[in-house]
């Protein structure tokens, strides 16, 4: 017998039919709401109470070396049968082996923050896996669905970590209107009004990161949650320190001390951290140079940058795994200025969907007087 998450009897008492969009069925899920893959934050826990909450939850693979992404899979299939996603690198040095375990392990959707080249699209979709990359720019969805990806989730300014300029009041629509897949608003969302808002605009669902990450099924350190929970609206900066793109994260005393610290401080930084996190995972040199070296080519990156990128899962780690919110980076969205609470994952999901249900009836109600 296994210890599976326990969905409370009571959920929405209804479900608008607009509720019910295409990356449902894409998905095999109830409702069209999916919880990104964050680094050292979504894991089996996280991800299996969201897939059996309604949701379609993102495993962060891109974080665990092959065997502990076995493992964790493993530990999803224990907990749920609903179907859930795992996030990848395309370009990590063993790419291939980690496709080749999400076909083994019938895995429903293969999210990637890079865009995967054509004919990994092709082989995931051959095989039944749903292709979701992630996007900040209309011309990146237009390449992805013409290179055949299931559905796209694109991200405005609001989100978190890596993010462009371009807020989603403007981004999704446009990108809703330039192709013809399933399109999933990202950045700024965290409840049911948001949800009407974002199928308004054109998508088909909404991805959050920040407001699952802010829920009862996390396993980030109470401490740790209480400085996103103490955030309020301005606790947020969008900082070029970390890698030399820009990412959104909490404002701290560390990441002030990082952005005032010079190129050459960084640097140094950068190669400790990037040898801690080849200890940590048994990653060898040569495959964190061949990522190096993808990592120049994909995201046009000079090798200072590369080196910078090295220390972003340590710094990572440290606050979501360690729990040194003062040693550590905290990614987020603007959004962690309304969130004030840590629901369940299923309480989470149930509350957006009767919002969301009550919203749409009010405006449908509201066009019925107008007719009278």
């Amino acid at each position: 017998m296994t210890d599976r998450p326990e969905r409370p009897a009571a959920g929405p008492a209804r479900t608008h039919p607009a509720l019910r969009t295409p990356i449902c069925e894409l998905f095999g899920v109830r409702y069209p709401i999916v919880q990104t893959g964050m680094g050292f934050v979504s894991g089996p826990r996280l991800v299996a109470a969201t897939a059996e909450a309604g949701g379609l939850g993102i495993l962060a693979g891109a974080t665990l070396d092959l065997p502990d992404l076995a493992a964790a899979i493993a530990e999803i299939r224990r907990n749920t049968t609903r179907p859930f996603g795992v996030n990848v690198r395309a370009d990590a040095a063993d790419a291939a082996q980690r496709i080749d375990l999400l076909i083994r392990e019938n895995v429903r959707v293969a999210s990637f923050a890079l865009a995967p080249k054509p004919e990994l699209i092709a082989r995931l979709r051959d095989a039944g896996v749903r292709v979701v990359p992630s996007v900040g720019a209309r011309r990146h969805a237009e390449k992805v669905a013409a290179w055949g990806a299931d559905a796209v989730i694109v991200q405005g300014a609001e989100g978190g970590g890596h993010t462009g300029a371009v807020p989603t009041s403007l981004l999704l629509p446009q990108v809703a209107d330039a192709v013809d897949i399933p399109v999933i608003g990202a950045g700024g969302f965290f409840d049911g009004r948001g949800l009407v808002a974002a199928l308004a605009y054109g998508a088909a669902g909404v991805a959050m990161g920040t407001r699952f990450l802010l829920t009862s099924d996390s396993t980030v350190s109470p401490q740790v949650l209480r400085r996103y929970l103490d955030a309020g609206l301005d606790g947020t900066v969008v900082t070029r320190a970390l890698d030399g793109v820009p990412q959104r994260v909490l404002r701290t005393d560390f990441i002030d001390r990082l952005e005032r610290a010079g190129p050459a401080r960084r640097l140094v930084r950068s190669v400790r951290s990037a040898a801690r996190f080849r200890h940590l995972t048994g990653t060898p040199w040569r495959h964190l140079l061949a990522e190096g070296r993808a990592m120049r080519r994909n995201r046009e990156l000079t090798w200072g940058q590369v080196l910078l990128a090295a220390n972003t899962p340590m710094l990572l780690r440290a606050a979501m795994v360690d729990g040194r919110a003062d040693l550590g980076v905290m990614a987020t969205g603007q959004v962690t200025g309304l969130i004030d609470d840590l629901p369940s994952c299923a309480e989470l999901i149930d509350r957006i969907v009767t919002e969301a249900t009550a919203v749409l009836d009010g405006l449908q109600e509201g066009r019925a007087d107008g007719d009278r």
